[in-house]
Formats: structure tokens, sequence, C-alpha cells
């Protein structure tokens, strides 16, 4: 049976998610909450896996508790920290508890994150680990033969980021993610719909690859002068530092500033994905404003 992110994105319709962080702890109340106040917006709900090599409760714990709460995740799997015998096992564990979407992602270095002289593992990488999916699709055991209860039913999807300047590379990297299983491409926050707009026409689309496009609220000038310092990729351009700078409430001019990324950027991709890290709560504004209902 097709997820509903899987039917969504094959019927070539508008397709919404959004993300939220497991607590740095066990109380999941709040990450539930936010989840169920989503649900009437969005078509999955991604779950980070200690994302910035930060630590944060089990991902696929996490997705678990939203499927009984009648809600649809995506689970995000990390390879850094997993040799391929762990991943294997969180796939076939994932498959067996009803998880069906999966973000295939290789993971932030460990040296940003808040446990430096942790030991990555990294045997795998994003492009490995979608082989793994397709394999196991199959019916394959890792080993040797077939799986005893035959093929899982997976639904994955691979990162992506349009920021990238060296675009014959990135067009390289995407074509061997699609060949090893990827379905739907996720992106990194995009910040100018131009560059959106190249990285659909010249990769993705002939590819023949749904995209959904990253939607990132901004809090704050300070907010975005510390991610374009820390987070790997980032790239937000000094006219929008600005704007928030000077903006009487930047927090709102934050949300009108994704609400309008919303729009525009759904005349490019197929779809988007929001991130609101620590606000999730304020995603079904942003949906609002861009007219999403």
């Amino acid at each position: 049976m097709k997820t509903t992110l899987q039917s969504q994105l094959q019927s070539g319709s508008v397709t919404i998610t959004a993300e939220i962080t497991p607590p740095r702890g066990t109380d999941t109340s709040g990450a539930i909450t936010k989840a169920k106040a989503l649900a009437k917006y969005v078509h999955g709900i991604n779950v980070t896996d200690c994302s910035r090599a930060m630590i944060r409760m089990s991902s696929l714990a996490l997705c678990k508790l939203l499927l009984e709460n009648n809600l649809e995740p995506v689970l995000q799997l990390s390879c850094r920290d997993r040799n391929r015998i762990a991943l294997q096992a969180d796939l076939l564990g994932a498959n067996a508890l009803g998880i069906r979407n999966v973000l295939c992602l290789t993971g932030d270095p460990v040296r940003i994150g808040d446990q430096q002289d942790a030991k990555p593992v990294n045997e795998y990488d994003s492009i490995r680990l979608l082989q793994q999916i397709s394999s196991l699709n199959e019916g394959e055991d890792p080993v040797s033969g077939k799986l005893d209860d035959g093929p899982t039913e997976l639904f994955c999807g691979a990162a992506a980021d349009p920021n990238c300047r060296g675009f014959d590379g990135l067009r390289r990297r995407i074509e061997r993610k699609k060949n090893a299983g990827a379905r739907f491409l996720q992106t990194q926050m995009v910040m100018d719909p131009k560059i959106l707009e190249k990285f659909c026409k010249e990769i993705a689309d002939p590819l023949q690859m749904n995209v959904l496009a990253g939607v990132f609220l901004l809090k704050s000038a300070k907010n975005a002068s510390f991610i374009n310092r820390v987070v790997p990729g980032a790239c937000i351009p000094e006219s929008i530092i600005s704007r928030l700078d000077n903006s009487s409430n930047p927090f709102q001019e934050g949300i009108l500033i994704a609400s309008e990324q919303v729009k525009s950027f759904l005349e490019i991709a197929q779809g988007v994905h929001i991130m609101a890290v620590k606000a999730e709560d304020h995603i079904p504004e942003i949906l609002q404003r861009a007219n999403i209902n």
C-alpha cells in the first residue's frame, strides 16, 4: 500500500511536508502536540535524526509514536552514527512498524556538534543507503539469498543542495541517487527562487525527480547570521538579513518571508518542505499566509 506522501508525489499534486525535532530527553508530548497541529496541512512529517550531530531521541521511536497518533511520519536516517548492520536493522524495524517513508542522509559532520570527540561511522553514505533500501525492497537478504518474509515496502528520498557551487558535480550526484533508488528530493534551505529554478530545470526535471523545496523560518537577523556561520551549506543573502534587521517585528517578518517563499517555490517545484526549528507551531501560519489550506 502506498503512503500518503508517495501517492501525493506520484500523482503530481502539490505536496507539503514539515519537520519536527525529537526531544532532548524522553518526554514526547510536546513533539506530538506540534505534529498533530500540522496534520491537516501536510502530507508527511519528517522526524530529524540527531541533526547537526546533537543528541536527540531516536527518530525511529518518535516516528512510531506519530503513527500511533494517526500521523504520517518520514523517518530521517543518517549514516554518520551507524554501521551497515545497524542501518539494515533499523530499516527492517521501520518496515515492521509500518514506517514506510525514509529520507536517506549521510549526516552532518560530528565536528559541528556538541560531542566533538564522538566517533563517526560513515560506513555507508546516502547513496549506499539508498542502494541498500532498493535491495531490501527487492527482497534480498543483505548477506545472501532472500529475506525470509518477503521484500520491504520502503519509499525513499534523498537530500539535495541547490546552492552547491559545483553544479556539474551536483548533477552527477543526484543522478547517482536516482539510480540508487531515490524517488524524491528534499532540498536544503533555498532563499532565491532563481537558484531553485535552475536546479529544477537543469537537474531534477530532466531526471524526472519530484522536488520538495526547503523553506526555513528565520527568526531574526542574528538567527540568520548564526545559521550562515554554523550550518553547512547555508547561504542566506544579505538582502534577507537586512530585511529582518530593519523590521520592527523580525519574527513576523520571518514568517512573511517564509510564506512568500512557499508561494514562489510552488510555481517551480512540486512541493515544499518547511523547517521551523523550535517554532513548529508557526508552520500553519506560514501555510495560511501562502494560501495553503
